[in-house]
């Protein structure tokens, strides 16, 4: 008997028709899939810029930092994050690493005051300068990009870019802000995804 009639909905009802003549599943407007589902790949296994990439390696990480060099939307997971900060740490202590030899090399000259005796540096080493300079140009040159990397980072955990001012508060600012990055991604932070930015 079961095979004689179509199956129906409880109670009668008819399904629900869709106004905008859509398949069930399809996203309107051509938007990204929604929470929980991966992003599409490239066929090089990669995802597109808008979406983030989960297990990414430390050569890719700052590859991917630099193409989406000032993008404050969409998500960067916690390995696209962390191995930049990595790479960050590592070029920040090379060049203070220089500007130190720098100036332990310069020459400096004692002073007596009144309170005691001071030195001042008289000659700086070419080091010194040197690495004063790409210590500075490196800072301005990531300041931004790392600020949007982590207003990312803050997406796809959830929570919106603008909680970075959290790190603002004194003493316990950066903890917070520390906690937020370590936390997990959440599926629901693809509502800051911008796919048709591609």
């Amino acid at each position: 008997m079961s095979d004689q009639y179509p199956p129906q909905n409880p109670y009668g009802q008819e399904p629900a028709q869709n106004p905008y003549g859509q398949q069930s599943g399809q996203n309107p407007y051509g938007q990204q899939p929604q929470y929980g589902q991966p992003a599409p790949t490239g066929p090089n296994g990669e995802p597109p810029l808008w979406a983030p990439w989960y297990g990414i390696s430390f050569p890719n990480a700052i590859k991917r930092f630099f193409k989406k060099y000032v993008r404050f939307d969409g998500r960067a997971s916690r390995s696209e994050f962390w191995w930049w900060y990595l790479a960050n740490v590592i070029v920040t202590g090379v060049l203070y690493a220089i500007y130190g030899i720098g100036a332990g090399t310069s020459q400096y000259q004692t002073v007596s005051t009144t309170y005691g005796s001071t030195s001042t540096m008289t000659s700086p080493s070419a080091l010194f300068v040197i690495g004063g300079i790409l210590l500075l140009l490196w800072g301005l040159a990531t300041i931004i990009p790392n600020l949007a990397l982590a207003w990312r980072r803050l997406h796809d955990a959830n929570f919106a870019g603008p909680f970075i001012f959290l790190g603002l508060i004194p003493v316990v600012g950066g903890l917070i802000l520390l906690v937020l990055y370590l936390l997990p991604s959440k599926p629901e932070g693809a509502r800051f995804d911008q796919p048709q930015r591609g």
